[in-house]
């Protein structure tokens, strides 16, 4: 083999796999505002590695996360005032994906781009707009999340990796009946109470609202660590679905003194924001907060919340990633329905339409 025909094939790489089928036209999240200080960021997103940072004016960006030079992850690199410096030939790339400097020459190459990403940070949440070839620009703006901004509640979130599809992740939360098997330590209480709850399902073209009651309930351990019940409370789980999240309101009262029905009602209130999106056809990022209305001691009852949050979560992820391996174990085995999988099914109908339609 000649010189030439070896420095030839040194800088081949393989063509890139096709990228997993996702539904498109959304705003997935891709962090938090936290996340974003002095170091760039890289995450896979839809099968997509992207580099997140935020620029010297304080805007987020989002860029492929390669440098066009040598293929390097630019997540490797370096934050400066003028953008990401990548870590191998530094090479500097602003927010769009420009290359402003070449060290070394004067001269930039007119091909020196990275792609970027639609981008937006908005109530402490980073979305990435994910197009289709025909709605490359975002056809609107990310969703609102008035709880992390109205100043009514208290709240804290970080970051979960999971070894499993992100359907799986929507399941578990559209059905909140396993929390009497699964956080007996945490937010469960009685199992028959759970399983047995009053429910009501509805849905259109793109979303799922679960609402189950239970009235006469004992109040679980985070329920009592928080809050200064009387004896037996009326709960509350109401669970909204979108394509790229949940938010799921639930809480408690004291039993018989307000109507569940009553959209100000007091008592405890825990509002989660359930941002999960895809990583691959078989790895998701799970990013979370929790909100609560603490009556007293709110930096302490604060805590404790987050704390036992952070207690549920963990046992959600060893069941569903214990669930997944099962699956890939035993191979594609019908599954039997019961009544509480009606709001997951309903998901799953609405993603596989959006799915197709991409």
């Amino acid at each position: 083999m000649s010189t030439s025909q070896a420095q030839s094939l040194a800088y081949e790489v393989a063509a890139p796999a096709a990228p997993p089928k996702f539904p498109l036209d959304q705003w997935y999240v891709a962090g938090f505002a936290w996340e974003l200080k002095d170091k760039p960021i890289g995450r896979t997103l839809l099968g997509q590695p992207v580099v997140l940072f935020r620029t010297a004016d304080g805007r987020p960006a989002a860029l492929e996360d390669r440098c066009c030079h040598r293929a390097l992850p630019l997540s490797h690199g370096t934050l400066e005032a003028q953008g990401v410096r990548c870590g191998y030939h530094g090479l500097l790339f602003n927010g769009a994906g420009q290359c402003l400097e070449v060290p070394g020459q004067e001269r930039i190459p007119t091909k020196a781009r990275v792609p970027a990403y639609h981008v937006r940070e908005r109530d402490r949440i980073i979305w990435i707009w994910f197009g289709s070839a025909e709605h490359r620009e975002p056809t609107c703006e990310p969703p609102a999340y008035e709880v992390h901004s109205s100043g009514e509640y208290l709240y804290d979130g970080g970051v979960y990796h999971y070894q499993a599809p992100y359907q799986l992740i929507h399941d578990n939360l559209l059905d909140l009946s396993h929390l009497g098997y699964v956080h007996l330590r945490t937010i469960g209480g009685n199992a028959s109470i759970h399983m047995n709850a009053r429910m009501r399902v509805e849905s259109d073209d793109s979303s799922v609202r679960v609402v189950r009651h239970m009235p006469g309930s004992v109040p679980p351990p985070t329920y009592t660590a928080a809050y200064p019940f009387r004896g037996k409370v009326d709960r509350w789980q109401e669970i909204e679905f979108r394509v790229t999240h949940l938010r799921i309101w639930t809480g408690a009262v004291d039993a018989g003194s307000e109507s569940l029905d009553d959209p100000r009602r007091g008592g405890f209130h825990m509002r989660g924001f359930h941002g999960v999106t895809p990583e691959t056809e078989s790895t998701s990022h799970y990013f979370w907060t929790i909100a609560t209305n603490p009556r007293s001691n709110p930096e302490e009852t604060k805590a404790k919340v987050v704390e036992q949050t952070v207690m549920t979560f963990d046992e959600d992820k060893v069941v569903i990633e214990a669930q997944y391996r099962n699956m890939l174990a035993f191979g594609p085995r019908p599954l039997v329905d019961i009544h509480v999988d009606v709001g997951a099914n309903r998901a799953r109908r609405i993603i596989e339409r959006l799915r197709q339609a991409s």
